[in-house]
């Protein structure tokens, strides 16, 4: 039964019950939520090389394209535009393909000094929704799947152009591509780009046009482009004032610890005894050691031998002469 209370005013407050929760919390408090995340398969035989350093480079990078992306469609289509990077992943060129649509638009182009081309694909939906706003129509969403005409393909050129201009500027801290544009292709089965098997980066991105989403991708060869972000990812090389400074205080850290005092003992070998036999002792009584009487002494910081000695005297005080291991003399 619910416990009824009475406050200073005389009005009874019924304390509600709460059920599955311990202290009379709300079970929706003490409940920790789960994330569902989909487990990603992993391929031994093609190991992962894009590491996060890597992934953060050409996020940084493709993060400025997008902003320049956005301002390219924007001014041209004069409509308000928005391009988003959405993963940035590692595949082959096969699974690039497959996960592109029969019909698209596909520029081709160069990417000197890297080997290998690029590829730079925007849903044929998406280009014909711009040449319709560049030609003065409305951009509705309902477009002709086909391909395009001479006059359509020179007024989207000229975007595409402009495109691969700010992927050159925003990619010039990781290298200094020229892409040229080197073909057209609208099925992605003949856009032969890369062999099959060859590894690509593929740069996702999310286009809207209108408030309505358009994926288009960007294509870089693997190979090519790793030595690049290795390059980008290594540390920046240090000044000769810093470089000195470094070792000015490396040389000052080490003269320091030339100094710093430290507890050295000097200790037979350890002897082993049964409890009976410890807890019997008495005053007087005579243990055997296990330490031979030939044997050194061991010279020990914190329980660790890193000498050895024997016992003697130096005036009125005990000593320790460093001796040789049986080891050292061989």
């Amino acid at each position: 039964m619910p416990r009824t209370y009475a406050d200073a005013a005389g009005v009874s407050l019924t304390n509600p019950t709460f059920s599955g929760s311990p202290l009379g919390r709300p079970a929706s408090r003490t409940r920790r939520r789960t994330r569902t995340s989909e487990p990603v398969p992993y391929d031994f035989k093609r190991p992962v090389q894009l590491s996060r350093e890597h992934q953060r480079i050409l996020q940084l990078g493709f993060d400025a394209f997008a902003r320049q992306a956005m301002t390219v469609f924007t001014s041209a289509l004069r409509s308000v535009c928005h391009v988003e990077v959405t993963k940035i992943d590692q595949r082959t060129y096969a699974e690039y393909v497959d996960s592109l649509r029969g019909t698209t638009y596909m520029t081709l182009y160069s990417t000197e000094p890297m080997p290998g081309n690029g590829v730079l694909e925007i849903p044929l939906n998406a280009v014909m929704t711009c040449i319709d706003h560049m030609l003065g129509g409305p951009g509705s969403g309902r477009q002709p799947e086909r391909p395009l005409t001479e006059i359509e393909s020179g007024v989207i050129k000229g975007v595409v152009t402009r495109l691969l201009g700010e992927m050159r500027y925003s990619l010039a801290d990781i290298v200094a591509i020229d892409p040229e544009v080197t073909g057209v292709e609208y099925s992605p089965q003949f856009a032969q780009v890369a062999g099959p098997a060859d590894i690509v980066v593929v740069v996702r991105l999310e286009l809207r046009i209108d408030d309505r989403p358009h994926e288009m991708t960007v294509c870089l060869p693997f190979n090519g482009l790793l030595p690049h972000l290795a390059a980008a990812a290594a540390p920046a090389p240090v000044s000769n004032r810093e470089r000195a400074e470094r070792e000015r205080a490396a040389g000052m850290l080490q003269g320091k610890f030339q100094t710093v005092p430290v507890d050295v003992s000097v200790r037979f070998r350890s002897t082993v005894l049964d409890p009976a036999t410890l807890t019997s002792l008495r005053p007087g009584d005579v243990l055997r050691l296990a330490h031979p009487a030939s044997a050194p002494l061991d010279v020990t910081v914190d329980d660790t031998a890193f000498a050895h000695a024997t016992a003697g005297a130096q005036g009125p005080r005990l000593a320790a002469l460093i001796v040789a291991t049986p080891e050292e003399s061989k």
